[in-house]
């Protein structure tokens, strides 16, 4: 099991409370306009079914807050046919739109007596570290599928989710437009990965090992819109030069042009939700793969960085070689004045926006925005260990996904950290990643 530092208490207790009942809050708000329809929503192999994600995110909670006994020991659920419903594990993506799923209020309901199970679990055991430390899990479990069902509405083209933490304000006072340049980065041993002394860690982040990294100059900030409309005006998209193989197979397959939700005409457009609107020319380019940010590198003569060197640039400290940062700005837990995250603002952001969160270094919004693409192949660190939930990282290690770091816009700041980890097959547009480059 990963490790929890706090013994809850009681005041811990009411915090965890509250962050469960807050994901609970955002998941039933980000579906809560969407018709029987929608709730289904055409059958793709990059999204879910909405009616099955929301009960697999229930599913998930009781499996581990209130089912769990130990391994291959498991308490019956409160609805029957659970685990053959939602197991994510067994239930094939195409089968999902085709099961005998419960009904929209079925489905509510049983999300409502898991959450007041597992608080009323709470309240009897407030110093349970093991019930902390899995409670935590199924938060952010809930809050990956909460920034899961927000891309599935820009798949869709429906409408922005009506979420009540958008804040425009949030962008009062910050600078808009470009952020051009590099940052020089001395070579040093990182201890790539999360410490043990770590509140909550994911499978994949451990453990820190040691890791030489030579001197590299990082950009500033992500790729732009305008930026990546040059290789797309430059014949980026036809030139075979620039994509490795596989990339230019999925080109090739995919018919691509340029970036997915681009509409070409007089002047360039996006497609948000269901909007169109201009181009803006010095936010992060966004909905792009792994193969899109490869070739636009070859054409920049640029490359993407390593899980390493992205880690340095975001943690690192120029004047301490052993130390490291758990958030680029600092160890304060993320603000508003830190990064675009958690709905405040609902797009992306101009890449020179929220200083307050600069790395030490010098590396802007290395949090929030965007996912920014890693040139790694997403594998173990040296001596992992495997969480309860197996099937986390350990299925898609060497499987042909990539990594991706920081965090998106949509989200929540209260799961990230500069140890982070994201993975993605290289030919997904819909996940809200971007990318910045190195200097070759």
């Amino acid at each position: 099991m990963s490790p929890t530092t706090d013994t809850p208490g009681t005041t811990a207790a009411r915090d965890l409370a509250a962050i469960a009942l807050d994901a609970r809050e955002r998941t039933l708000e980000i579906v809560s306009d969407l018709d029987d329809r929608q709730m289904m929503g055409p059958q793709l192999r990059i999204v879910n079914p909405p009616l099955w994600e929301l009960g697999h995110v229930a599913w998930f909670q009781e499996l581990w807050n209130l089912r769990f006994v130990g391994e291959h020991d498991l308490r019956p659920s409160l609805l029957e046919n659970a685990d053959s419903l939602y197991n994510s594990s067994e239930v094939e993506h195409d089968t999902r739109w085709t099961l005998p799923l419960i009904s929209r209020q079925e489905t509510f309901d049983y999300m409502r007596r898991v959450i007041d199970g597992v608080l009323a679990k709470l309240d009897r055991e407030p110093s349970s570290a093991d019930a902390a430390y899995f409670l935590r899990y199924a938060t952010f479990h809930e809050d990956m599928h909460v920034e899961a069902f927000t891309y599935t509405r820009q798949t869709h083209g429906l409408k922005a989710p009506p979420v009540a933490l958008l804040d425009p304000s949030a962008l009062d006072g910050q600078p808009s437009g470009p952020l051009d340049g590099d940052v020089e980065i001395p070579g040093r041993e990182l201890a790539l990965g999360a410490t043990r002394d770590a509140p909550f860690v994911f499978d994949n982040e451990k453990w820190a090992h040691p890791v030489e990294v030579d001197s590299f100059a990082i950009a500033r900030a992500p790729v732009t819109n305008a930026q990546f409309l040059a290789f797309v005006e430059d014949g980026g998209y036809a030139r075979r030069e620039l994509w490795s193989e596989e990339g230019w197979d999925w080109r090739t397959e995919e018919r691509a042009e340029h970036p997915v939700y681009w509409l070409p005409g007089g002047e360039w457009r996006r497609r948000h939700f269901d909007r169109i609107e201009p181009l803006e020319p010095h936010a992060p380019v966004v909905h792009v793969c792994r193969h899109e940010a490869e070739a636009y590198c070859r054409f920049a003569g640029r490359r993407l960085p390593s899980e390493a060197e992205w880690e340095l640039a975001a943690s690192g400290e120029p004047g301490d070689l052993a130390a490291k940062r758990r958030y680029p700005w600092g160890d304060e837990a993320p603000a508003r004045a830190h990064a675009n995250l958690d709905f405040r603002v609902m797009d992306t952001v101009d890449v020179a926006a929220f200083p307050g969160g600069d790395s030490a270094f010098g590396c802007r919004q290395m949090i929030g925005n965007v996912w920014e693409h890693c040139a790694d192949p997403f594998g173990p660190y040296p001596g992992f260990e495997r969480d309860p939930y197996e099937d986390y990282s350990e299925p898609w290690f060497d499987a042909g996904y990539g990594t991706l770091r920081g965090g998106s816009w949509a989200a929540r700041g209260r799961m990230l950290r500069s140890t982070w980890r994201n993975f993605a097959l290289p030919h997904r547009r819909d996940l809200f990643a971007g990318f910045r480059t190195c200097a070759a």
